[in-house]
């Protein structure tokens, strides 16, 4: 169990940093440049890794690596990038809320991890929350916005599954490293084409990347690469929820503002589905299941937790409760 929940607050690093790096992103990084930006995000991320674990690609992983760093970084950069100009980030950020949902169905499917009662409610509580913690409703909702993240949130979760179905063969730095430089090698030649020259950098821009590269890239991935490796796929999913909750807390705490009321509660129901999916509630509610099945009343209307019938039961090895060696064979 301690091991369990020191695998979850590990996982918990990533969205939290993600949160963050919408800020940053605003803040201190140049607008106008989502590939060359998504670009310079990535490859130093993931030649950082590598030289941290200095370990080449081998096999299938050449192709593996490309598959999913394609999925879980070029092209979720981009049509993240993307959402973010044609949705509102409430809209954006509730659909991509949906993402646990939709790592359990695929989890359910490609690892054959059927998805629990706890893990299903968490699920439901926890997009209740971030709706009411971000959707108002007012603004206007484009059809391509709307496709761009729904697209980016399932090309995501496919790959985050794949990386789970792959993990055993190699370490996580490794496997984080590779994606991240074949994500950041796919970028560039699109950023070329359709940026022209890289933006120039100046201090503030600087430091930006600097934190969006180390902690909002290589340490948050290697830290969800190693949940997926350690934890359930549906857990992990709610755990990336933090990731909204960590965006309204900053931007509340920077723009010098209360919660409100919708937001508190929201808050609270995120935080709850996040709880019920952990292991500690599934553990809770088979120990839950378990004993309202010994106490519901057996075929022969005796409770099945009932002293006497237990032991009776205990008595003898024989179906009638009686020791087999005193049993006696029915007279002739």
């Amino acid at each position: 169990m301690e091991a369990t929940f020191r695998w979850v607050l590990v996982t918990a690093v990533a969205p939290v940093a993600w949160g963050t790096n919408y800020f940053v992103t605003h803040e201190f990084l140049p607008a106008g440049y989502p590939l060359y930006g998504a670009a310079i995000r990535a490859l130093p991320a993931g030649l950082l890794l590598l030289l941290v674990r200095r370990q080449r690609p081998r096999g299938s992983w050449w192709w593996k690596s490309l598959v999913l760093g394609t999925l879980n970084m070029s092209a979720f950069f981009a049509l993240i990038y993307l959402a973010a100009q044609l949705l509102p980030t409430s809209v954006a950020s509730t659909i991509m809320a949906t993402s646990p949902v939709v790592m359990m169905l695929l989890a359910w499917s490609l690892l054959s991890e059927r998805p629990r009662i706890p893990h299903l409610a968490g699920a439901g509580i926890g997009i209740a929350g971030v709706c009411l913690m971000l959707f108002t409703g007012a603004a206007a909702v484009g059809a391509l916005g709307v496709l761009a993240s729904v697209a980016a949130m399932v090309m995501s979760s496919f790959g985050y599954v794949l990386a789970r179905r792959w993990s055993a063969e190699v370490d996580v730095l490794s496997s984080t490293s590779w994606q991240l430089i074949a994500g950041g090698v796919v970028l560039v030649p699109f950023a070329v084409a359709v940026e022209g020259s890289p933006p120039a950098l100046e201090g503030p821009a600087i430091f930006g990347f600097g934190y969006v590269t180390v902690v909002a890239t290589a340490l948050a991935f290697a830290a969800w690469f190693a949940g997926l490796r350690h934890l359930p796929a549906a857990t992990v999913g709610l755990v990336g929820l933090l990731n909204p909750v960590t965006g309204v807390l900053l931007g509340t705490t920077m723009a010098g503002e209360a919660l409100t009321a919708r937001q508190l509660c929201g808050l609270v129901l995120v935080l709850l589905g996040i709880l019920l999916g952990q292991p500690v509630a599934t553990r809770l509610t088979a120990l839950l299941r378990s004993r309202a099945d010994r106490l519901s009343p057996g075929p022969g209307g005796d409770s099945a937790a009932s002293p006497e019938s237990g032991a009776h039961r205990r008595t003898g090895d024989g179906p009638t409760g009686v020791p087999a060696a005193t049993r006696r064979p029915p007279a002739p």
